[in-house]
């Protein structure tokens, strides 16, 4: 299948493209290029079928002849980046996915891959998982434009065009488009440079979480399943044995840092995202979809590459592997404006 993966060079991309081109699918990219100077573990595959350096609000119908599925993962991809100006959020996560999967069923295509997330679930009441029937209660921009743009793109369903929607629990683990702010990461960020995890927020919050690599085994298992079996439908996509309280991800990284301590940063306020989430649906429909990895193995990994590699304080809590600090460096410098267009033509080519 000829496959137009958004945002190939991001965290989930970056993984999600060499897996593709594995199992025999033709890759084209598109990608706005904000966080391409980050390759850690190794570089991004250059097996690409085309890659077009893009914004997401840029595509037309032209980047889109003889795709035959979208795996659409291009967003301003966190709460903090959401924040920075929700409206922008909108534009992008929501409005654009939308404009993206009209004129993906314009040009025939057949499967439409969304990345959500179950940050859409927001403040849920944690007696109990919660499904995909369960009620959104988002509280963030970021998670708003997840619930819009989920209505928007399965309001064009139809039986040539089949949209799937991707919940995906909170990712952790190595890619080569690193990230550290994500909750697991980010803790074992903090102990391996500071010697100390420092927990945000009182450690109370639940969080689903899900290995990179897993996510990107999701996207794949979706795009090749029945018609039946993914037809507009959403998928809460991890397991269900990793759900966690916060505190219980900041001790499987103290267990795996032997001499570092937790810690309760000074300016920790209390977070009202808190949800567990079920997995049942994913693991029953998708059965291709095995998950491999649990948080353990994950942060292990991420221990054994960074303390090989090495990780400095400055790297850790700078772009571009915080993206909003890489976001704000781009719009400091001039490199973007203030819709976060890039300035000059050739940074967009």
């Amino acid at each position: 299948m000829k496959v137009l993966v958004t945002g190939h060079l991001g965290y989930i991309g970056s993984v999600l493209g060499p897996l593709l081109i594995e199992r025999g699918h033709t890759v084209v990219g598109i990608d706005t290029g904000f966080f391409a100077t980050n390759t850690t573990p190794q570089s991004i595959p250059s097996a690409l079928h085309k890659a077009y350096r893009l914004d997401v609000r840029q595509i037309e119908l032209k980047h889109l002849e003889d795709i035959e599925g979208v795996i659409h993962l291009a967003a301003l991809s966190n709460d903090p980046m959401g924040q920075l100006d929700p409206s922008l959020t909108d534009e992008i996560n929501h409005r654009a996915s939308v404009r993206l999967a009209r004129l993906a069923r314009e040009a025939g295509v057949s499967r439409f891959i969304f990345a959500s997330s179950c940050s859409l679930y927001g403040a849920a009441d944690t007696s109990k998982p919660v499904d995909e029937t369960a009620p959104f209660n988002p509280v963030s921009a970021y998670a708003h434009s997840k619930v819009d743009a989920e209505a928007g793109i399965s309001a064009l369903a139809d039986e040539n065009f089949t949209p799937v929607f991707l919940r995906n629990a909170t990712a952790y683990g190595l890619s080569p488009a690193m990230r550290f702010d994500l909750v697991a990461n980010n803790l074992v960020g903090w102990a391996l440079t500071t010697g100390t995890i420092k927990l945000l927020s009182d450690g109370s919050p639940w969080r689903p979480l899900v290995h990179v690599e897993d996510i990107a085994r999701a996207c794949i298992a979706a795009l090749e399943a029945p018609k039946d079996a993914v037809h507009n439908q959403a998928f809460n996509v991890g397991r269900d044995d990793q759900n966690f309280q916060v505190w219980e991800i900041a001790e499987i990284v103290r267990q795996a840092i032997p001499g570092c301590k937790v810690e309760l940063a000074s300016d920790a306020e209390p977070d009202t995202r808190s949800y567990r989430v079920s997995f049942a649906k994913v693991a029953q429909n998708l059965p291709s979809f095995q998950p491999k990895w649990t948080l353990d193995a994950g942060v292990q990994q991420m221990v054994d590459f960074f303390q090989h590699r090495g990780l400095t304080p400055t790297e850790f809590q700078g772009g571009p592997f915080i993206r909003l600090a890489q976001l704000r460096h781009l719009l400091d410098t001039g490199q973007l404006d203030t819709k976060l267009y890039w300035k000059s033509k050739e940074a967009n080519s």
